[in-house]
């Protein structure tokens, strides 16, 4: 019988490549933002295509919270770069993008990578975190913000890059305190931990990452970015503090499938064409910018 788990995760991967490239087409019609501004999350909100996205988006969430309930983190992190390939096919069926085979080839790899991961992990209940890591969790979300800060200075490639990994960062930390609290034993305890409101602040932060990092070039730069910058720290801590697990004998093969959709995800960020192209606006055109009706 199949774990209710796995139909989550499946279904979250398509979830959030629905998610990707609609708030792409939302952040792609607004000004393009030089702060570390919470207000684009609040112009990207006047488009209904982002609030279809942000839909899209808030269900793949629900949707790895509950996978996250017995499968391991580095699974259900590396699964959410799958989304990448649903994105990339809507992108090319309904929006007419044209990929380069380079990045064709890294979908496919990236999709073997995440196929090795599924063959490879046990489901298991999670551990408690523990004080230390609520702290850790709350130093984190001051980083990311202050990192995020300096990095929304960068245009272009380098700019997508550098948010989207930060908002990488951001859900990482978000996963992390995901994946206890969907343990909680009752609605009251659920409500009173203080993972859900670490949870809900990174997420925050992460999206507005995220909406900054897909106005500066590549969708697909920006979510590789963000996949493999939040990967990789959610499964370090996965298996060394919360109980994921490996079916013994196939640790050669996780450990394959981790390295091979990292690089897969990293490549992304060199190879991926831009889907979409702004033009730069200076600080003291901004006034002039906003008057102007967006499409």
């Amino acid at each position: 019988m199949v774990s209710s788990g796995w139909c989550f995760l499946a279904a979250m991967i398509v979830a959030y490549g629905f998610a990707n490239m609609l708030q792409s087409v939302a952040a792609a019609r607004t000004t393009v933002h030089h702060t570390f501004d919470p207000g684009l999350l609040l112009r990207l909100a006047g488009h209904r295509t982002y609030l279809i996205g942000l839909l899209c988006q808030v269900t793949g969430f629900v949707l790895a919270f509950l996978a996250r309930r017995d499968l391991p983190l580095f699974l259900v992190q590396a699964s959410v770069a799958a989304g990448l390939g649903v994105t990339a096919l809507l992108g090319v069926v309904v929006l007419k993008w044209r990929l380069p085979a380079a990045e064709v080839a890294l979908l496919v790899l990236l999709f073997a990578g995440i196929t090795a991961l599924v063959l490879s992990a046990q489901p298991a209940p999670s551990k408690g975190l523990g004080t230390a890591g609520l702290v850790a969790l709350a130093v984190a979300l001051g980083g990311i913000g202050l990192l995020g800060f300096f990095a929304v200075r960068l245009h272009g490639a380098p700019g997508s890059v550098a948010l989207g990994s930060l908002a990488g960062l951001a859900f990482s930390a978000a996963a992390v305190a995901a994946r206890p609290l969907a343990s909680a034993p009752s609605a009251e305890e659920f409500v009173r931990d203080p993972l859900l409101y670490l949870l809900i602040a990174h997420s925050l932060v992460g999206q507005l990452l995220l909406g900054l990092a897909m106005q500066r070039g590549s969708t697909t730069a920006a979510v590789a970015a963000m996949d493999a910058a939040g990967a990789v720290p959610a499964a370090i801590v996965g298996l060394l503090l919360l109980n994921d697990k490996i079916w013994p004998g196939r640790e050669w093969l996780a450990a394959v499938g981790f390295l091979i959709t990292l690089a897969s995800v990293i490549g992304l960020t060199r190879y991926a064409a831009p889907q979409h192209h702004h033009t730069v606006t200076r600080p003291r055109e901004r006034a002039m910018v906003g008057a102007v009706p967006r499409v």
